[in-house]
């Protein structure tokens, strides 16, 4: 695990994109105050559910252990993805026309979110481990065909639903 300059690349590209969308939104939303503490709610959810699954799976990558550099990075990249959360709802939130699209989940949504970030996942890690910014343990299950590690894969499909149908308890519509 190396923290390079090419690392924080998207994740500043998505922070960008975070900030124009949530100013976009705020402009259209009535109740400005539940916006805001509905999209903290979800970046907080969003950190502490994939934190958790980052550390779960830290010995699935190579020469991880449990000490403070690895799980700070575990934390760096709990952000990473806590960012990549938002962007789905926002853009999410273009494409239905409403940023709180989530609650009305219908069954094309949720699929259309499971295999966005499953292809986005695939994505990110082909990238990551083609610039050796981690590599995967022996023990790491992997996806046939494009060769990446299944829980990776496997956390980015199913936890922003996850976060999702939690967070949208904060909304009060």
């Amino acid at each position: 695990m190396d923290l390079s300059f090419g690392i924080f690349v998207v994740p500043f590209i998505a922070l960008t994109l975070i900030i124009t969308l949530f100013i976009h939104f705020l402009k259209k939303v009535a109740d400005k105050r539940n916006y805001k503490y509905f999209i903290v709610s979800t970046a907080i959810v969003a950190f502490v559910l994939n934190f958790g699954w980052e550390v779960v799976q830290g010995p699935l990558y190579e020469n991880f252990e449990y000490d403070f550099e690895h799980v700070s990075f575990c934390a760096l990249a709990s952000i990473a993805d806590m960012l990549m959360v938002l962007v789905l709802l926002f853009l999410f939130g273009l494409i239905y026309n409403n940023v709180y699209w989530i609650k009305r989940l219908k069954f094309t949504r949720t699929l259309t979110l499971i295999l966005t970030g499953f292809l986005g996942a695939i994505l990110a890690e082909l990238w990551h481990t083609w610039r050796g910014d981690w590599s995967y343990a022996d023990t790491m299950p992997m996806l046939p065909l494009v060769e990446v590690g299944i829980s990776p894969v496997l956390q980015f499909s199913v936890l922003p639903l996850i976060i999702f149908v939690i967070s949208r308890r904060a909304l009060k519509l």
